[in-house]
């Protein structure tokens, strides 16, 4: 552990590397199911927030993607098309708009988190409960800047 109190250069590239590899290998397992529903990427991430926060705003949803308005819309605007989401409007605040994952939907964010869940499962229970909670501490420093 203490050489990685003096991270070099080629060290924080080769965790970046990690990163993105894992990235992608986690989601190249749901490619498949992506591609079967005509899907992409940026609908899976609308899912999986959707899924996580059942009846999250739009302005929450926005907030949490990082992602422009437009950008946004033309991926609702597809899980529309696709029968996958639904709208509900806030009874206090008309203006509001709520969005839900439909049956369909639930369907698809299980196919794909039953994929990735696979993966992750896998290496979280090869690895000890310290590298675990240690884990997700660095994720979380990682993420909160």
């Amino acid at each position: 552990m203490k050489e990685l109190l003096y991270l070099k250069d080629d060290q924080l590239k080769g965790l970046i590397e990690k990163l993105f590899v894992s990235y992608r290998e986690t989601f190249s397992d749901s490619k498949k199911i992506l591609d079967k529903y005509s899907i992409g990427v940026a609908h899976h991430k609308v899912i999986h927030l959707i899924s996580s926060y059942e009846g999250i705003s739009i302005s929450d949803l926005l907030k949490k993607l990082k992602v422009t308005k437009q950008s946004l819309n033309r991926v609702l605007k597809d899980l529309i098309k696709l029968d996958i989401i639904i709208f509900k409007k806030n009874d206090q605040d008309t203006r509001v708009k709520h969005v839900f994952l439909n049956e369909k939907g639930k369907k698809i964010f299980e196919e794909i988190f039953n994929l990735q869940k696979k993966r992750i499962y896998s290496a979280l229970l090869n690895s000890t409960s310290e590298e675990v909670v240690n884990f997700d501490n660095v994720l979380n420093k990682i993420i909160n800047g």
